[in-house]
């Protein structure tokens, strides 16, 4: 069960960066209109135009990155989600939002 955990913590990275929307998704980071939530989803910090469609087709493929790892290592999707949150949230830049007890706040 360790080996499994260890085996998706070291995927998560991979899923925290998405290259096809990369360009989109640091530009809406560095605007603060997006930041990441604990259960390792992208979460709206302050909506704009194309907002929301980013998030949920961000939110969408890590979903299935997560699924995908969850059932290859065995392990709960929850598990998988909260692993990428802790790793998102460690990774943000600062100056950049993470969502901490329900409030937006700069890293």
């Amino acid at each position: 069960m360790k080996n499994r955990l260890l085996s998706a913590l070291f995927a998560l990275p991979l899923l925290l960066s998405l290259p096809a929307l990369a360009i989109e998704l640091d530009e809406a980071k560095d605007k603060g209109l997006v930041g990441e939530q604990t259960d390792g989803y992208l979460g709206i910090v302050k909506s704009a135009p194309q907002v929301p469609e980013l998030v949920q087709d961000v939110n969408s493929k890590r979903k299935a990155k997560y699924q995908e790892l969850a059932q290859k290592n065995g392990i709960a999707l929850s598990q998988v989600e909260a692993l990428a949150g802790k790793k998102a949230v460690e990774k943000t830049q600062p100056g950049h939002y993470i969502l901490l007890d329900g409030q937006w706040v700069k890293k």
